[in-house]
């Protein structure tokens, strides 16, 4: 295994046809388990998904090559938001560890948004025993530096621990932000042991949702789900009210 450090990133949009026969070495799912060695880590890369189909071609076209040379058992899971109704990233996120749970025994999971490429090959896609690690601290948009301190979102990697520790990330962030901020904080209390109780009712445990249907794709195992949002915000408007 020899990294090079920084690699070059393909923006071509490739029909999702070709890519399956580039890249037909993998299992169903997306999944790739190496020959001859034993993995770094078995790793769940968990993609939020809604209307970036092309984000989506890109991203499997450069993120396969990137984790098979890092010789990881690994599969691609894109959790997919049924229409009609306000995004919610975090609870997609939390839908896709549960479901991929269900399918393997992984030791990692690595939450990856759909349009964050990877530039450098030595950024192992495992997770430290120790804590939490915020996979993109360096981002083009953000002039290669951290935007804040507190910023922990688009790419971070935690073990199932460290993960359910937490109570995962909250569901109630409708729409886009808030919900990176509130993990960096949910893993300072918790995993560094400080005090604060709003995590506590506020993710896993609390989850609901349907699943409609998921899919083991050359390329990625798709999961489509409802995420019962009147559902969800009359429940919270009824706490509200008494």
């Amino acid at each position: 295994m020899k990294f090079v450090g920084r690699i070059n990133v393909s923006m071509e949009e490739i029909p999702l046809q070709k890519l399956e026969e580039k890249f037909k070495y993998l299992k169903p799912g997306g999944h790739y388990i190496p020959d001859g060695c034993k993995p770094m880590n078995r790793v769940a890369i968990i993609i939020p998904f809604r209307d970036r189909e092309s984000h989506l071609h890109i991203l499997l076209n450069n993120m396969h090559p990137f984790l098979t040379k890092q010789m990881l058992d690994y599969s691609i899971i894109v959790v997919e938001q049924t229409a009609n109704q306000t995004f919610n990233r975090a609870k997609l996120l939390n839908v896709g560890y549960v479901e991929a749970n269900k399918m393997y025994d992984w030791q990692c999971y690595v939450f990856h948004d759909v349009d964050l490429l990877p530039e450098d090959d030595r950024n192992l896609h495992v997770c430290p025993d120790k804590n939490p690690r915020h996979m993109a601290v360096a981002v083009n948009k953000f002039n290669y530096k951290l935007f804040y301190q507190e910023m922990f979102g688009t790419s971070s990697a935690l073990t199932k621990d460290q993960f359910n520790k937490t109570n995962g990330f909250s569901n109630r962030y409708w729409g886009w932000g808030g919900e990176d901020d509130d993990m960096y904080y949910r893993c300072r209390y918790k995993l560094l042991e400080h005090t604060k109780d709003d995590w506590k009712g506020d993710g896993l445990n609390s989850l609901k949702y349907k699943i409609l249907n998921i899919t083991s794709k050359p390329l990625f195992t798709h999961i489509l789900v409802d995420l019962l949002e009147a559902e969800e915000r009359a429940s919270v408007e009824a706490k509200l009210c008494h």
